[in-house]
C-alpha cells in the first residue's frame, strides 16, 4: 500500500511540474544571488528648482512623469544636438518618419503584425520552456533562438558575390 501511495505521489508531482501554470518562460536569467542591492537600479533625481512663479506650475499628474525624474535618453539626444521631444510617444507616426514608413510599406502592411508576432513568440517560448530545467541557472536566449539567427558573415559574403556594395566588417 505504501508503494502505491509513493508512486501516485511522484506521478502527481511529475504532472504538476509539467503544467504550464507558473512556469518561467523568460529566456534571460538576470537574477543575482548576491543578496546585495543592484547599484545600477538606484537613479538619483534631478535637483529641485524653485520656480519663479508658482501660478505657472503645471498641474500635478498622479502616476505620470515628474519634472525631477531622470530622462537619460532625452538627455543623450539633447547632448548630441537632437530634439528630445521627438522621443515622446505621440498619436500615430511622427511627421518626419512618414516618408520612410510609406517606402517600407509600399507592398502593403499588416496593422496587427506586432500583436501576431508577440503571440507567436509567446507560444514559441512556452514550447521551448518545457524541458529547460537545470541545476545551474543559465541564460537560454541564444540556445532558444539559434535556428532563427542569421550568420552575418555568410550574408556579407553572399551580398558581395552578388555584386552589392557592402561596408567593411570587423574580422571574425
Amino acid at each position: 500500500m505504501r508503494r502505491a501511495h509513493l508512486v501516485a505521489g511522484l506521478a502527481l508531482v511529475g504532472l504538476t511540474a509539467c503544467s504550464g501554470e507558473g512556469r518561467d518562460i523568460t529566456l534571460h536569467d538576470l537574477r543575482t544571488n548576491s543578496g546585495k542591492p543592484e547599484e545600477f537600479s538606484i537613479v538619483p533625481n534631478k535637483p529641485l528648482e524653485q520656480p519663479e512663479n508658482y501660478r505657472e506650475l503645471p498641474p500635478p499628474t498622479p502616476g505620470g512623469s515628474n519634472r525631477t525624474d531622470q530622462t537619460p535618453l532625452k538627455d543623450a539626444v539633447a547632448l548630441l544636438g537632437g530634439n528630445p521631444s521627438r522621443l515622446d510617444a505621440g498619436d500615430g507616426v511622427p511627421r518626419g518618419d512618414g516618408a520612410i514608413i510609406n517606402q517600407a510599406s509600399r507592398f502593403g502592411r499588416d496593422p496587427g503584425i506586432r500583436q501576431e508576432l508577440a503571440a507567436e513568440d509567446l507560444a514559441f517560448r512556452k514550447r521551448n520552456s518545457l524541458f529547460t530545467w537545470s541545476l545551474v541557472p543559465q541564460d537560454d536566449y541564444k540556445r532558444a533562438y539559434r535556428r532563427q539567427a542569421l550568420d552575418p558573415y555568410a550574408w556579407l559574403e553572399r551580398f558581395r558575390r552578388a555584386g552589392a556594395r557592402t561596408p567593411s566588417a570587423p574580422p571574425e
